[in-house]
């Protein structure tokens, strides 16, 4: 059987460059190429895997990707959740493959997604009890409003997979707050629990949304990688185990966090490093928290609160990683290297 050909996007990106880390140590034979916006991610992404192919060109192409995604046997599109001209392109590319030799399109969502009722509500940081699965609650991640943030591109993945499902098999990742520094060529830092600590260390206290109540599920990014490896595995042995298209949804948890308890979190870590005076945590509105980092008020003081159960019944995936608290020191500590706030090792052994 030849290896299967993988046309991946947001290879240089934090996901992306995780995910394809992986793919690649697994199954050095798979013949992947990748998506690259030019000659300097290019060289990062080639330093790294030099036996992986080389597109330039960027989202927009249109044409490129969906030449591509025609070639392809497998897509895995790690590049934006909200990019709708290369949604479409993939689709249209896809849709060129035949009932006997259908391709696989694993797309990344993110449990922003499920923001939309505190986003009506405008009401931040206190508790939601709701919480949405993709097991018995498969039905509800196709029925979600369309103001929805990723539901516009989401419902293009959910289409071809279900209106062309004899030539294109879909499954959608959708990870919630990620944490863990990426093994990529790239982008190796995620953004929610960093950002709160960027801005704990910045304004010198510790920061929580009103309340402080809300709640996100947390994935390390090895485990969410792990994810994907074991979904292109499925789709290169042209299935057995995950299922695809209608009911190809796939939520990746290893438990939650009320933002409150995480902002305590960073805020006992960084005084212990010596960056606060106090472990304190002062509240600030959510308006103060969009000042502090873009969408500050949904990031740290809205609910997005999954359960991962297809992955685990389906695929065997069992995250194993160290919790989200447990490694809030280390998130702490590179916040503070990446503000200057502490050297880091090289510059340490440059400065003697």
């Amino acid at each position: 059987m030849a290896a299967p050909k993988i046309f991946v996007t947001g290879t240089t990106g934090y996901i992306g460059g995780d995910a394809l880390h992986v793919i690649t140590k697994a199954h050095p034979e798979f013949d992947i190429t990748c998506l690259v916006r030019n000659s300097d991610k290019g060289a990062q992404v080639a330093s790294q895997y030099p036996k992986v192919k080389l597109v330039y060109s960027d989202l927009d192409d249109a044409a490129l990707i969906e030449e591509e995604a025609k070639k392809a046997d497998i897509v895995l599109d790690c590049a934006n959740a909200d990019h709708e001209v290369s949604a479409n392109a993939i689709a249209k590319g896809l849709a060129a493959h035949s009932s006997d030799r259908p391709g696989c399109w694993i797309h990344t969502s993110g449990t922003g997604i499920l923001l939309f009722t505190d986003m009506q509500r405008k009401i931040f940081g206190e508790a939601s009890t709701k919480i949405y699965d993709d097991w018995d609650g498969i039905g509800e991640m196709f029925s979600l409003p369309d103001f929805a943030p990723h539901r516009t591109v989401d419902k293009i993945v959910q289409a071809a997979g279900v209106d062309l499902s004899d030539r294109i098999n879909t499954a959608i990742v959708c990870p919630p707050a990620i944490y863990g520094k990426g093994r990529g060529p790239g982008n190796q830092r995620s953004i929610q629990v960093y950002e709160l600590a960027r801005c704990t260390l910045e304004k010198k206290q510790g920061i929580q949304v009103g309340a402080g109540k809300t709640f996100w599920s947390n994935v390390h990014i090895f485990d969410l990688s792990d994810c994907y490896l074991r979904l292109v595995e499925d789709a290169a042995m042209r299935g057995g185990r995950a299922t695809w298209g209608k009911e190809g949804y796939y939520f990746t948890e290893n438990g939650e966090q009320a933002w409150g308890q995480v902002s305590k979190g960073i805020a006992s870590a960084a005084h212990k490093q010596g960056f606060l005076s106090s472990e304190q945590v002062v509240t600030v509105s959510a308006e103060e928290a969009d000042k502090l980092t873009p969408h500050g008020s949904m990031l740290f003081g809205a609910n997005s609160r999954s359960k991962a159960i297809r992955a685990r019944k389906l695929l065997g995936w069992s995250p194993k990683e160290r919790s989200l608290n447990d490694e809030l020191p280390d998130v702490v500590a590179s916040e503070a290297r990446r503000l200057g706030l502490v050297e880091g090792h090289a510059a340490k052994v440059a400065g003697g």
